[in-house]
């Protein structure tokens, strides 16, 4: 029986939409929307503590210039994701701290969390975990 809720479990983990809805992240109380974009996942950027501080912040580090003038808020960090083996790969990530983006990864935990991976290229990435918000 333990078994076949383990599996039941595993199979809940690797839905396409246990990754679907609000997320904190591990750094400056960041708040993404991550919602299906056709057969890949899209992640916009809700809230931080710079968008509390100044809703009206723009993401002046963009390496794109005309990018510059764009509000933070409703940016989209997350896209590209493709479904494999429970785990959504081949997608980017945007850091509006440096103005890059990054390969990036998304793995569930569970039902709550999110493993994420963003790497200038293997070995070179960093990982954060994501709660939901509820």
């Amino acid at each position: 029986m333990s078994i076949t809720l383990m599996a039941l479990a595993m199979a809940a983990a690797a839905s396409p939409d246990t990754v679907v809805g609000r997320w904190k992240t591990e750094t400056r109380n960041g708040i993404v929307e991550i919602t299906h974009c056709g057969q890949s996942l899209c992640g916009k950027l809700l809230s931080s503590d710079g968008i509390t501080a100044n809703p009206a912040l723009k993401d002046v580090k963009n390496k794109d210039e005309k990018l510059r003038g764009r509000a933070l808020k409703g940016v989209q960090l997350l896209g590209g994701f493709t479904l494999k083996n429970g785990v959504w790969d081949g997608g980017t990530i945007y850091n509006a701290e440096d103005g890059k983006t990054y390969d990036a990864r998304i793995t569930p935990v569970d039902a709550n969390t999110l493993k994420l991976r963003g790497c200038v290229f293997v070995p070179l990435c960093k990982n954060q975990t994501w709660t939901r918000v509820r």
